[in-house]
């Protein structure tokens, strides 16, 4: 790769596909389909699920769920998360301007607590630093949300200050917590096998 290389190239050289299947220990994490939009609708038209994401509307229709997953395209990485082959909830990446992966997911509320969303987003972290060969990744969390703080954590990820973000349910600006984490592909590899 040269370094005229823009990280949606680097991406796609690297091998990242839309029809990448992730697999973890308990779970799948596949491309979202248009039959999945009522099953997200059932999961995200709560308010304590919505309230903690960017860009979740609330109260959340099927029409939504159709707009978002009609949307998914160039720029963005996004996996349903299944266990047993039930949707839980989504996870992904976007990538921004300086092309770092900015890492989201977010679980339904009967799945909370069982270390789904750490399990899938480190699913996540471990395709971006290999295949895609991303070398920076960003995340954040609104301030009002320790669940997601303690994932970030989990994953390695250091904190680097207060920001604010646009929460879609709340309508209005919202504090959070950013945070990065930076590794060379080798690095990575050899903290794995460590």
């Amino acid at each position: 790769m040269t370094s005229r290389t823009t990280p949606r190239e680097t991406a796609a050289e690297a091998g990242a596909d839309a029809g990448t299947v992730l697999r973890t220990e308990r779970l799948v994490l596949r491309p979202l389909v248009l039959a999945d939009a009522a099953r997200i609708t059932a999961l995200a038209d709560d308010w304590e699920v919505a309230r903690m994401t960017a860009r979740i509307p609330f109260p959340y229709t099927l029409l939504d769920a159709d707009a978002w997953i009609s949307s998914i395209g160039a720029g963005e990485f996004v996996r349903g998360i299944e266990r047993d082959g039930t949707l839980i909830g989504a996870c992904g990446y976007v990538i921004d301007e300086a092309g770092v992966a900015e890492i989201g997911y977010w679980i339904g509320r009967a799945y909370w607590g069982h270390g789904f969303a750490t399990e899938a987003a480190r699913a996540i972290v471990t395709y971006c630093f290999g295949p895609c060969g991303y070398k920076r990744l960003a995340c954040s969390h609104f301030a009002d949300n320790p669940a997601s703080r303690r994932v970030i954590e989990k994953l390695g990820f250091r904190r680097i200050g207060p920001g604010i973000g646009w929460c879609e349910a709340r309508q209005s600006e919202t504090p959070t917590v950013r945070y990065e984490q930076r590794r060379t592909w080798r690095g990575f590899l050899a903290r794995r096998a460590a």
